[in-house]
C-alpha cells in the first residue's frame, strides 16, 4: 500500500475540501465496496479472509494517508509521484440504471400515451436546440479566429517586409514570439486558475463521461465558455493546434446544459426539461452533443454518428441513433448557413464544416489498382510515426504530471511552447530559399523575404496561416509548388513541436496538427514517386498528401470507421473511401503493435477505471467471489435514523449504493437481499425529514414525489449540511416506497467476463453478489472490474489508489 499518491488530475486542483459536485466532506468518492483499497494489491481466495483483508488495508491506507498529511501540512511537493499501474478511487461512477422504486413505476402508470409522445417531442427539440447552438458555437470561433489570426499576420507580415528592406530582422522575430507568447498566456491563464478540466481537446474526458464515469465539471456552462475563449487563443497564439478537436467537448457541455432546462454555474432553473434529470437521459443527449460537435468541425453528420458510437458512447439503442443524426445534421446546416452569410454569398451553401478539405475531383485525382500497395504501405509508416508521436507524448506527460503541476508554471510552459513555435518557424523561413511565383497562386499572406519581386517564400505558407488553411494547401497546390527540402525540414519540426504542444494546460485538439503532418510528409512521398515514374499522370502529390494525413491521424488517435467517413464526407468523394478505408486500419494494426492510442493513453494515465468493450480475453479463471468488493455496509428495511446517519457520515467508507435486507431489529442475522438504496436518495429522505416516531406508526408527513429528487440532481447535498436532532436520531425511516426492490445480482459463481458483461452492457453502478440463500456476500463496482487488465505478461491487476 506504499503507493498511496497524491496526484494531479484532469480537474487540476487538489480536492482536499471539495469533490467533484462541490461538496464539503466527501473527498474520496468510493463506490460501494470496502474501505478504500480494501482490494487493493493482492487478489481474496477464501471468504473467511473478506472481512479482515478489508479492515486491514483501510487501517494501513489511512495511516499512510496520515502520514503523508502530517508530513507536508500545506505546501505542494516539487515532484509528484506517479504510477500508471494505479486505479484512482475519486471517480465516481453515473448512474444508468433507472431505479424502479414506488415512485417511478407509479408516475410511469400515471403517464398516458399523450404524456409519453410530449416527452418523445421534447426530446426532438432538444437535440434540435443542440445542433443550433453547437452550430452557433464554431461560427462564432471560425469567425474570430480568421480575423484575429489575420490581424496578427498582417501586422507580423508587414513588420518582416518592413525590415527586410532596411535590416534588423530580428526585431521581427521578437514581435511574432512576443505576440504569441502573450496571447497564448491569457489562454492558458484562464484554464490554468479558472478550469483546469477545459485543457486539451476533451475528448478523452467525454469518453470517460459516455463509458460512465463521472468526470469533475466536465459537463458546466463555465468549462464551455473557459474551452471556447482558451480554443480561440491557442489557434491564434500560433501553437501546432486546431479547433475541431475542442468542438466536441464543446457540444457535450451544450447538450448536458440544454437537456436538464437550467445551469448550476449560473444557478438559475428554467423549469424546463425536468423529465430528463437523470444520469440516463442525459448520457443520451451528451452523445448528441459530441456528435453534433464532430459534425460541426468536419461538416460530417454521418461521421458524427460514427464518432460517437465508436469512441463514445458505451451504451446505445436504436432511436438514439435517428435522433443523433438529427442534431448533427441540424449542428452542420445551421453552420453552413451563418459561414455563408458572414462570407457574402447567402444563397451559396458551402462551408459546411470549420474545416473544409476542397473538392477531390475524381477524374483529375483518381487511383487505380496498382497503387493499392503504395497506399497501404503508407499506412505502415502513418502507424509507426504515429506510435513514436504518442511514446514521446506519455514520457513527457509522466514529467508534467510529476514536475509542473502548478498552475503558474503551466502558463511558463505554454508560453515557452508558443514563443519556441514562432521562433522555430522565423528560422525556417529565414533559412529556406524555397521561391514560387505569386501569379496563380491562392497564398493568403505572401511573404517575400529574400525572393526576387512576384515570388514568395514557400516554407511561409506552411507557418504563415493557420493550420487548417495550410493542410487544404498542401491538399490542392498544383504540383511543384513545394520543394522536398521545405516539406521534410516542415514535417520534422512540425512533429516535435505538436507533440510538445499536446498535454499543454491550453485548450487544443490534435486533429489538425495530425493531419498537417501527415500532408505534409505524404506531399513528399507523392513528389518522390513522380521523380521515380518520370512524372507519371497518376503521381498526383495532391492524393498522397490526403492519404498521408489519413495515415498519421489514425496511426495517432486510431479511430477506424468514424474517421473512414469523416474523411469522404470532408473530401466530397467517396471514391477514395476503400484506400483510406486501408490506410486507417493499416496505421491501426501498426500503431497497436507498439503502443495505445493518444486518447486511451491519456485516460490511462490519469488512473480513470475505463471499462472497455470486453474483459480482458484471460480473466475466465477469475469469479465474482474473487473481484467483489466487501464487506458490505447494508441497511434494514425499517431502519434507524441515527444508523443512516452514522453510515453515510463514516469517511472511511464512503460508500454510494447499500443493500436492503429484511431482517429482525433485535437479531444481528442478515437475511435475505430486499432491495437497493443510493447515497443521494438517503440524503434527500432525510432533508425532507421522511421518518416516523415508531415502526409501526404509518407515514403522516406530505408523500415525497420524484420531482423531489430531480430537483436535488445532480449535485446532492452532502451528508454534513442536513441536521438531525438527537430526538430524530431515535426515529425508524421506512425504506420500501424508495429503494430499488430489483437490483441487478450475480452469484459468487459467476465468472469475471460474465460479470463484466451484465456490468457494462447495462451501464451499471452496483451489482449486488449473493449466495444461494440470497444474502448479500459483496459487491461489485466499477474499480472492481477495471482493475483487472491485460498486460505484457498477462492478466495485471492494477492498485488502487486515493487520489
Amino acid at each position: 500500500m506504499a503507493n498511496v499518491a497524491k496526484k494531479v488530475s484532469w480537474s487540476g486542483r487538489d480536492r482536499d475540501d471539495d469533490d467533484e459536485d462541490g461538496r464539503a466532506g466527501e473527498t474520496t468518492p468510493l463506490l460501494n465496496g470496502s474501505g478504500p483499497g480494501a482490494a487493493g494489491s493482492g487478489r481474496q481466495l477464501t471468504p473467511s479472509s473478506f472481512l479482515r483483508i478489508g479492515q486491514l488495508s483501510n487501517v494501513d491506507l489511512n495511516e499512510d494517508i496520515h502520514e503523508l498529511e502530517t508530513e507536508v501540512p500545506r505546501q505542494r511537493p516539487n515532484e509528484i509521484p506517479h504510477n500508471e499501474k494505479l486505479l484512482s478511487l475519486k471517480y465516481e461512477s453515473l448512474d444508468y440504471d433507472n431505479s424502479e422504486n414506488q415512485l417511478f413505476l407509479e408516475e410511469e402508470r400515471r403517464i398516458n400515451h399523450a404524456a409519453f409522445r410530449t416527452v418523445e417531442i421534447k426530446r426532438w427539440v432538444i437535440c434540435a436546440m443542440i445542433g443550433i447552438l453547437t452550430g452557433l458555437v464554431a461560427c462564432f470561433i471560425d469567425i474570430v479566429v480568421e480575423n484575429l489570426a489575420g490581424l496578427k499576420y498582417r501586422v507580423v507580415k508587414d513588420n518582416i517586409d518592413k525590415f527586410t528592406a532596411k535590416g534588423g530582422l530580428s526585431f521581427s522575430l521578437l514581435l511574432w514570439a512576443t505576440l504569441n507568447a502573450s496571447v497564448v498566456m491569457v489562454g492558458s491563464l484562464i484554464v490554468a486558475f479558472i478550469e483546469p478540466v477545459a485543457a486539451g481537446s476533451g475528448i478523452p474526458q467525454i469518453k470517460c463521461y459516455l463509458n460512465g464515469v463521472k468526470i469533475p465539471h466536465v459537463v458546466r456552462l463555465k468549462t464551455l465558455v473557459i474551452k471556447v475563449c482558451g480554443v480561440i487563443l491557442s489557434v491564434v497564439g500560433g501553437l501546432a493546434v486546431g479547433k475541431e478537436g475542442p468542438m466536441i467537448h464543446s457540444g457535450s457541455v451544450i447538450a448536458a446544459g440544454i437537456s436538464q432546462g437550467r445551469s448550476t454555474s449560473l444557478k438559475r432553473d428554467f423549469k424546463i426539461f425536468e423529465y430528463f434529470r437523470r444520469d440516463t437521459e442525459k448520457r443520451d443527449f451528451v452523445s448528441a452533443g459530441a456528435a453534433a460537435g464532430v459534425s460541426a468541425a468536419f461538416g460530417a453528420p454521418v461521421g458524427g454518428v460514427l464518432f460517437s458510437l465508436e469512441e463514445g458512447a458505451s451504451f446505445w439503442n436504436q432511436f438514439l441513433t435517428w435522433r443523433i443524426f438529427f442534431a448533427s445534421m441540424i449542428s452542420t446546416f445551421t453552420l453552413n448557413s451563418v459561414l455563408s452569410v458572414y462570407h457574402g454569398n447567402a444563397w451559396d451553401l458551402s462551408s459546411p464544416g470549420l474545416i473544409n478539405f476542397g473538392r477531390f475531383d475524381s477524374e483529375k485525382m483518381g487511383y487505380t489498382i496498382q497503387e493499392i500497395p503504395i497506399f497501404i504501405f503508407m499506412g505502415v509508416v502513418g502507424g509507426i510515426l504515429g506510435a513514436l508521436f504518442n511514446a514521446l507524448n506519455y514520457w513527457l506527460t509522466m514529467f508534467r504530471i510529476r514536475y509542473i503541476h502548478r498552475p503558474c508554471l503551466q502558463v511558463v510552459e505554454a508560453m515557452l511552447v508558443a514563443a519556441v513555435t514562432a521562433t522555430v518557424g522565423f528560422v525556417m523561413i529565414y533559412c529556406s530559399r524555397d521561391c514560387q511565383p505569386i501569379q496563380g497562386s491562392s497564398v493568403a499572406y505572401p511573404l517575400q523575404l529574400f525572393c526576387a519581386d512576384g515570388e514568395y517564400n514557400s516554407m511561409a505558407t506552411a507557418f504563415f496561416n493557420t493550420p487548417e488553411k495550410s493542410v487544404v494547401n498542401l491538399f490542392h497546390d498544383p504540383p511543384g509548388s513545394y520543394n522536398p527540402m521545405t516539406l521534410g525540414m516542415f514535417t520534422l519540426m512540425y512533429f516535435f513541436l505538436a507533440c510538445w504542444t499536446y498535454g499543454l494546460t491550453v485548450s487544443a485538439g490534435v486533429f489538425i496538427p495530425s493531419l498537417l503532418i501527415g500532408a505534409a510528409w505524404g506531399r513528399l512521398f507523392g513528389i518522390s514517386l513522380s521523380y521515380l515514374t518520370k512524372g507519371s499522370i497518376w503521381a498526383d502529390p495532391g492524393k498522397y498528401a490526403l492519404m498521408g494525413a489519413a495515415a498519421q491521424l489514425g496511426g495517432i488517435v486510431r479511430m477506424t470507421l468514424s474517421l473512414t467517413v469523416i474523411m469522404m464526407e470532408a473530401t466530397g468523394n467517396v471514391t477514395y473511401g476503400f484506400p483510406i478505408m486501408l490506410v486507417l486500419m493499416t496505421a491501426k494494426i501498426v500503431g497497436d503493435y507498439f503502443v495505445e492510442g493518444l486518447y486511451d493513453m491519456h485516460i490511462q494515465l490519469q488512473s480513470v477505471p475505463f471499462l472497455h468493450w470486453e474483459a480482458p480475453v484471460t480473466s475466465h479463471s477469475l469469479t465474482a467471489r474473487e473481484v467483489m468488493s466487501t464487506p458490505v455496509t447494508c441497511l434494514r428495511r425499517i431502519e434507524r435514523v441515527g444508523t443512516v446517519v452514522d453510515i453515510l457520515s463514516d469517511t472511511s467508507s464512503n460508500h454510494n449504493g447499500f443493500p436492503v435486507v429484511e431482517s429482525n431489529p433485535d437479531t444481528t442475522q442478515v437475511a435475505g437481499l430486499r432491495g437497493l438504496i443510493l447515497r443521494s436518495q438517503l440524503i434527500v429522505l432525510l432533508k425532507h425529514k421522511v421518518f416516523v416516531e415508531r415502526a409501526n406508526l404509518s407515514l403522516v408527513q406530505r408523500r415525497l414525489k420524484l420531482k423531489d429528487f430531480r430537483d436535488a440532481y445532480p449535485r446532492f447535498p452532502p451528508i454534513q449540511s442536513i441536521h438531525v436532532s438527537q430526538d430524530e436520531r431515535e426515529c425508524m425511516i421506512d425504506l420500501s416506497e424508495f429503494m430499488n426492490p430489483s437490483p441487478y445480482t450475480v452469484p459468487q459463481e459467476a465468472s469475471l467476463p460474465r460479470v463484466f458483461k451484465l456490468f457494462r452492457a447495462l451501464g451499471l453502478r452496483h451489482l449486488v453478489v449473493v449466495d444461494n440463500r440470497n444474502e448479500v456476500v459483496g459487491m461489485v463496482t466499477r474499480k472492481d472490474l477495471a482493475r483487472y487488465r491485460l498486460g505484457k505478461e498477462g492478466l495485471e491487476e492494477l492498485s488502487l489508489a486515493q487520489t
